[in-house]
């Protein structure tokens, strides 16, 4: 009796014919430009206008709300393409995602027909401000709080303030969680979430972060100081849609991490086959092959789990119980992107620490992968409490 596996591998043209139009784009106009951002520090208004003009900045927005439908298979696929070059602009990418996330979960019709055409569009740019000083990984450590408004049924004032936020400083409006109840408290029930104009009386941007990588995107502290946020903008979940719109993301801050990683190792190769030493290349010693081969495998390790962490998502299977195949993605391809950054710079040798060269990028890029949106130690956690519980298991 013959099997016949119902499995494949490859990606349906549509999504071919996408990867083919980001990886031209990302070599035209991305690849000339990724050192300058990085050097500058510059916002890349430029390459944002690129980005718009070839319709990727609604790729994960349903057509019904003026994106293309692509699902975040589509934007993992398109930002991986990216980041081969720059780290920064796939960051770009990705929060047309982030902040957009809790309102495809879980807003109203209102709330979506308002909110996500701008940025399918790029006539509007958001942000997700989660982390505090003193609660990144421990979100229900937050302090900032929501207390009804008494002069509005349903609607809240809203106090605190947001660390490390990405993209803070040029975003339109904010998806926001915060307390409803005692800032002291640490039940899940008493966090949600809140859509805020950045033109809001009381909203303001009083600094930005000065990073190691990821350079052209702000990082920013938000401060909320008496904002008014009408019932209208309420979303409808707290803890566990925060959650399961960062369980959604991992796949696509894995593709960043891909990305880098072959990024990386390609320019490395580059140069070890046409760098010369002891009569011969660099490549041609069996032990450079060895570094790269183990290297590339890593790289198309972490492309299958992130891949179908990505077929997942897009399936909504975002609960609990694909945490762990959700998790392993982000975690396997961050720490790649660290070991391939890192391979690329000892691969070059003292020329691969200078700036003449892209790889001392890369490895600052890198670490930044293993910190956001879920540390390695927490995807680890997330790993094994799904095997214990079985929500991962193989019997």
């Amino acid at each position: 009796m013959g099997y016949r596996l119902g499995m494949d591998f490859s990606l349906p043209e549509e999504l071919l014919a996408l990867q083919e139009t980001v990886r031209r784009l990302a070599q035209d106009k991305i690849r000339p430009r990724a050192r300058e951002i990085d050097l500058t520090g510059e916002y890349p208004e430029d390459i944002f206008d690129e980005f718009r003009r070839a319709d990727l900045l609604g790729l994960c927005i349903p057509s019904e709300y003026g994106g293309s439908g692509a699902g975040i298979t589509g934007l993992t696929i398109a930002i991986e393409e990216v980041t081969k070059y720059s780290n920064v602009l796939g960051l770009m990418l990705l929060l047309t995602r982030l902040p957009t996330g809790p309102i495809m979960i879980a807003g109203s019709e209102e709330q979506k027909q308002r909110y996500l055409p701008g940025i399918a569009s790029g006539t509007k740019r958001s942000s997700f401000c989660l982390s505090e000083p003193g609660a990144g990984s421990d979100v229900v450590g937050m302090q900032t709080r929501a207390t009804p408004d008494p002069d509005v049924p349903g609607g809240y004032i809203l106090n605190g303030a947001k660390s490390w936020i990405s993209g803070g400083m040029q975003a339109d409006w904010f998806t926001v969680f915060a307390k409803t109840g005692d800032p002291a408290s640490r039940h899940h029930r008493d966090i949600s979430g809140f859509l805020v104009d950045a033109s809001s009386p009381g909203v303001s941007r009083p600094r930005t972060d000065h990073k190691m990588g990821v350079k052209g995107i702000d990082t920013a502290e938000i401060v909320f100081e008496d904002v008014h946020v009408g019932p209208e903008n309420v979303l409808g979940g707290g803890f566990s849609l925060a959650m399961q719109s960062l369980n959604a993301m991992r796949p696509i801050v894995a593709a960043r991490a891909i990305g880098l990683a072959e990024g990386a190792l390609m320019y490395a190769t580059e140069y070890v086959k046409s760098r010369k030493a002891f009569n011969q290349t660099i490549a041609d010693f069996q032990g450079i092959q060895w570094e790269i081969a183990k290297c590339a495998t890593e790289i198309e390790a972490a492309r299958l789990l992130t891949y179908r962490a990505a077929w997942l998502a897009d399936q909504g299977k975002f609960s609990r119980e694909y945490v762990p195949f959700l998790s392993m993605s982000k975690y396997y391809a961050s720490e790649v992107a660290v070991r391939a950054s890192g391979l690329a710079v000892q691969l070059l040798g003292a020329a691969g620490y200078m700036e003449d060269h892209p790889t001392e990028q890369y490895y600052r890029d890198a670490r930044q992968l293993t910190i956001v949106e879920g540390t390695s130690q927490v995807q680890l956690g997330l790993i094994g409490k799904g095997v214990l519980a079985h929500d991962l298991w193989w019997d």
